[in-house]
């Protein structure tokens, strides 16, 4: 299914028990809505499911402009809107859970679930290599090496990103959201991997602590995509949860 908001081709998928509580499910970023489907699809026949493709990602068009965060989530509120869904439980993994938290100071919503959101901007050592490449910059001539050590010495994310999609992931991977975590009144679940590379256990207990209130479970033995690697687990926290 789609719907057009702000002149971008939004796909989605919407099944389940509609008589239930609505959970909206937000992939990570470079993901789609595949990469949520299977926890959804365990909790389908107790709740009403909506997944949304992101823009640019899935089956969703790319952005025509650079999008930051909010405008991401103003996506996301114009969706829900049109399909009427009010006080959801909003389940985001990543770069998903960072819209969901926006999402969340700004709209009422009857539960927030994170997996691995990253909240906190933190200013991350240079590399040798990255502190090279800065100096080289400021020397005349030599600013056109900058495409080059972007392409090269960047993310994995950055690399696979189109040109569009690595302005966009520059620009939301910048934004601190510690304000709207201490904005969201809702009941908030963190669910971490203690093996989480992207985002530590630093981290996410120091952003269990700008919620009002909130609960980090740590998953042993586990990556950035802890719900995917215990699913049953993960299933029963959120039906005891919900």
């Amino acid at each position: 299914m789609k719907l057009n908001i702000n002149d971008i081709d939004i796909n989605y998928k919407e099944y389940g028990n509609k008589k239930g509580k609505t959970l909206v499910f937000l992939h990570g970023w470079g993901q789609n809505i595949e990469m949520m489907r299977p926890l959804a699809d365990r909790l389908q026949d107790k709740y009403h499911i909506i997944i949304i493709d992101l823009p640019g990602f899935g089956g969703s068009d790319e952005p025509k402009e650079v999008m930051n965060i909010y405008d991401y989530n103003e996506v996301v509120e114009k969706l829900l809107n049109e399909l009427k869904v009010k006080n959801p439980t909003m389940i985001g993994h990543s770069f998903g859970g960072r819209i969901s938290i926006v999402y969340a100071s700004r709209n009422d919503v009857d539960k927030l679930i994170l997996f691995g959101s990253p909240c906190i901007r933190k200013e991350k050592k240079l590399s040798l290599k990255v502190r090279i490449l800065k100096k080289l910059k400021k020397v005349p001539g030599l600013n056109k090496l900058e495409g080059f050590a972007k392409r090269h010495i960047g993310s994995r994310d950055y690399k696979a990103a189109s040109p569009m999609m690595r302005d966009i992931l520059v620009k939301t991977v910048n934004e601190d959201l510690s304000d709207c975590a201490k904005k969201v009144s809702a009941s908030t679940l963190l669910i971490w991997g203690d093996n989480d590379t992207e985002v530590s256990i630093e981290e996410a207990k120091e952003t269990e602590k700008l919620f009002k209130d909130a609960a980090l479970i740590i998953l042993p033995n586990s990556t950035h995509y802890a719900y995917l690697e215990n699913l049953n687990q993960v299933t029963n926290i959120i039906n005891e949860f919900v």
